[in-house]
């Protein structure tokens, strides 16, 4: 899949019968069990390394971990796993999840190092799509394959009824292969399931669209959720404000069962109201996050599709939500998000994005370059939507000056 030019995520919806959703649950609780296996190995291997004295007994329990290191010898210590439901590709995938969380922690140092996975509500696991025998590589004759438009084929769980916008993929001819790699089963915590499949490819995956000369600045904001350096001003849509009051009544109803099922000594996951309102308050927060990501996908699309360059601010949402007056409009609006979409559409189109340093984007006026706060003027606030500069007197509306200063400093990043 490396090798290949051109990448692409697919992610349709999957509806198993009751003994396919038995089989992705055994899957599920394999692969998180097996992760978990491998952290707490690790854990206590890293422990008896520190013995620095040649006791027998130490040196013995150190062999024995790093043995069970791979997926055949897990299946042999480990008699449940040789269960005859379980992929042989989902362990695999869990030990190599488990080291690539390393790696991301050695070479990246976003994330912390790899801990335990908790059992919850939703299923997930990973297998691959081989292609034994064959010529070709295609969508429609490896081991995960699309049967018709509205089936797919998964080993271990068969045929499957599908929906979702594949059908594009499937009229492409075969000078236009696709292949299909990693193939993820997942169940969310409102019991539905979907099917997530990393394709690639020789040739591109979209048409070229004709795109004219044209450069846009983007200032984003929680009044309006962005404003342009051509002055477009596109609404904030506020999607968890407008149902906040339904969800907190909903939640407060799912607390009290749940109370009332502990008072009774009654384990929560056969507990049929608990489990019928956490459904309905898992169902509402997916449809929260469901508009906003067409919201999202709709606007970034209509943005990369417009312009031959795109720039943004760089904006770390992380260090945003620290600030309690704003986590909940900074959360509701999705920015990290959306920057993530108009990077990967860019290049999915062969644009150009760029992303800047926020700074003094607000303060600077885009004429004469002047910074409030300097020559003993005063800093612009929240609340000051509109300004005059001090020194050449031009008038601003104050997004769409930040929005024209973050064009200017990503065309000359570029140059």
């Amino acid at each position: 899949m490396a090798k290949l030019d051109y990448h692409y995520g697919l992610k349709i919806r999957i509806y198993p019968s009751d003994r396919q959703k038995q089989i992705i649950k055994v899957n599920s609780d394999a692969s998180r069990f097996i992760y978990n296996q491998m952290v707490a190995s690790n854990r206590e291997l890293y422990q008896l390394k520190r013995v620095k004295l040649p006791v027998e007994l130490v040196q013995n329990r150190i062999q024995q971990l790093e043995a069970r290191q791979n997926a055949k010898q897990l299946s042999n210590h480990y008699q449940f796993l040789a269960d005859p439901r379980i992929d042989s590709l989902t362990k695999t995938n869990a030990i190599q999840n488990y080291r690539k969380a390393w790696q991301a922690f050695r070479q990246v140092h976003t994330a912390g190092v790899p801990n335990f996975h908790r059992k919850s509500y939703a299923w997930k696991y990973q297998t691959n799509c081989q292609y034994p025998g064959q010529k070709s590589a295609q969508m429609t004759n490896g081991t995960v394959r699309f049967l018709d438009a509205k089936h797919v084929q998964v080993p271990k769980l068969g045929r499957l009824r599908i929906s979702g916008a594949h059908q594009r993929l499937l009229k492409r001819d075969e000078t236009q292969a696709i292949r299909i790699g990693t193939v993820t089963i997942a169940k969310d915590a409102a019991d539905r399931f979907f099917l997530s499949m990393q394709l690639g490819s020789k040739k591109p995956f979209v048409e070229p669209v004709l795109i004219p000369h044209q450069a846009v600045g983007i200032d984003l904001n929680t009044e309006n959720f962005l404003t342009t350096s051509d002055g477009d001003v596109i609404a904030n849509p506020r999607y968890y404000r407008t149902i906040k009051a339904k969800l907190a009544r909903e939640q407060r109803k799912l607390s009290r069962r749940q109370m009332r099922a502990k008072k009774e000594h009654r384990s929560l996951w056969t507990a049929k109201n608990y489990q019928q309102q956490r459904q309905l308050v898992a169902k509402l927060h997916n449809q929260v996050r469901r508009q906003r990501q067409h919201f999202l996908q709709q606007l970034s699309t209509t943005l990369i599709k417009s312009h031959d360059l795109v720039v943004a601010e760089e904006l770390r949402s992380k260090n945003l939500l620290r600030n309690h007056a704003l986590a909940m409009s900074i959360a509701d609006v999705g920015w990290r998000t959306f920057l993530g979409m108009l990077s990967y559409k860019a290049d999915l189109y062969g644009i150009t994005f760029v992303t800047v340093n926020p700074k003094n984007t607000t303060q600077m006026c885009n004429q004469c370059r002047f910074v409030m706060g300097t020559q003993g003027t005063e800093k612009l606030t929240l609340a000051d939507r509109q300004w005059q500069c001090p020194r050449c007197g031009t008038h601003h509306i104050r997004d769409h000056n930040a929005a024209r200063n973050v064009l200017a400093k990503g065309q000359a990043q570029l140059v």
